[in-house]
């Protein structure tokens, strides 16, 4: 099968009859640890993966964009910059992209239109945010095309507004972040109040496997959004802009005056705050024991305090955990209510975790495991189709 940046062009002379000026790329992401800390302004150590959407552009001269995807080939979306209209929820993939121009428009920002075509291979619907690797690979090209020089942590922040305000997901800053800015061989601890990131060094010695547990998170966008619902409320409580101004201290003080689940809603963020910080700090010296105990602990707490995983997901974290012992770290990642798993695992071991799901997961819960193996990517850029 030819690379994706050979489909984007072939999908462009097809659509349109003439060829592309330029390929823009970004990659989709997986968290290693920080789950629902970033709308609390808390702290994150995602890393970007080898999947990634590719878009090839040709400029205009005027203020129209045209854009097809290779899901719906054949099928043109048109919109004009600054009239985006609302936003149709069954034309899901193209809002992402009116999102940002949208975001752009009121932002005081000018943009020439363009025509592209958008293919990739970030797995949809798995949590590792195919959603932002399409506006950051979007953002770039708008950026670069229309000569703003913007940022690309400013690329990041546009596309969370669209998506926030336009699409209607009330996303953290982490997805857009690390597509934009993401490093080879590298996760990045980001802080999500300052937004200050920085790099830290996945050892060599690690192979970074993704597990989708293949149960549909059906529920995600709704129980998201209560989640942060609830955290708002104790930040509220305590008469602060998010629970990254609370202390364990000041919770466990207010713990009578508060439900039950809007005590564990809280106590999982600050307590991942904290596990993030010192995961980072033991990736970088390569005290993989320690990871691993801290990636267990970031599962249990999603588990039992924050109410996000489901059977299949701890089916999997404990199959892979009985393989790795301290030799490595596993725990939910993303969203939550199904996708996916994330393990840093002793190269040495990767074969036998495989084997461990492929012969072990599917028996006791009847469904089949995709497994990725990855590493850790660059952020987005312009790129040449030769060296794809």
């Amino acid at each position: 099968m030819s690379n994706p940046a050979q489909r984007a062009n072939k999908l462009f002379v097809q659509t349109f009859g003439t060829t592309a000026d330029d390929l823009y790329l970004a990659p989709g992401r997986v968290n290693l640890i920080g789950e629902h800390t970033d709308y609390n302004d808390g702290f994150v150590l995602p890393a970007a993966i080898n999947f990634h959407t590719i878009i090839a552009v040709k400029r205009r001269d005027d203020d129209t964009f045209r854009a097809v995807s290779d899901a719906f080939p054949g099928e043109i979306k048109e919109w004009r910059f600054g009239l985006e209209g609302k936003m149709n929820p069954s034309d899901s993939w193209i809002n992402y992209l009116k999102g940002f121009t949208a975001a752009m428009s009121a932002a005081g920002l000018p943009a020439k239109g363009l025509d592209l075509s958008i293919v990739g291979n970030v797995p949809l619907g798995a949590g590792l945010s195919s959603s932002a690797a399409l506006e950051i690979a979007f953002g770039t090209a708008v950026n670069d095309c229309s000569q703003l020089r913007l940022s690309p942590l400013a690329v990041a922040q546009m596309a969370q507004r669209g998506e926030n305000q336009y699409v209607g997901c009330a996303c953290g800053i982490m997805d857009q972040m690390i597509s934009a800015l993401g490093e080879q061989d590298h996760a990045l601890l980001i802080d999500c109040e300052d937004l200050d990131s920085q790099p830290v060094h996945i050892p060599d010695s690690l192979s970074l496997i993704i597990v989708n547990s293949n149960v549909q998170r059906g529920l995600v966008d709704s129980e998201y959004n209560l989640r942060r619902e609830q955290c708002e409320s104790v930040a509220d409580h305590f008469g602060v802009e998010s629970l990254r101004h609370v202390d364990l201290a000041q919770l466990e003080s207010a713990k009578l005056a508060l439900s039950d689940v809007s005590y564990r809603r809280a106590r999982h963020v600050l307590t991942e705050n904290r596990r993030t910080q010192n995961a980072s700090h033991a990736l970088e010296a390569g005290n993989i024991a320690k990871l691993s105990k801290l990636m267990a602990q970031s599962h249990a707490s999603m588990r039992d305090d924050f109410e996000i995983t489901v059977p299949e997901i701890d089916t999997l974290v404990e199959l892979i955990s009985e393989v790795i012992g301290d030799r490595g770290g596993v725990r939910m990642t993303g969203g939550g209510f199904g996708g996916c798993v994330v393990a840093l695992v002793d190269h040495e071991l990767t074969d036998a975790v495989v084997e461990a799901i492929e012969s072990q997961y599917s028996e006791k819960t009847g469904i089949e495991a995709t497994v990725y193996l990855c590493s850790a990517s660059a952020g987005a850029a312009r790129v040449d189709e030769e060296v794809y």
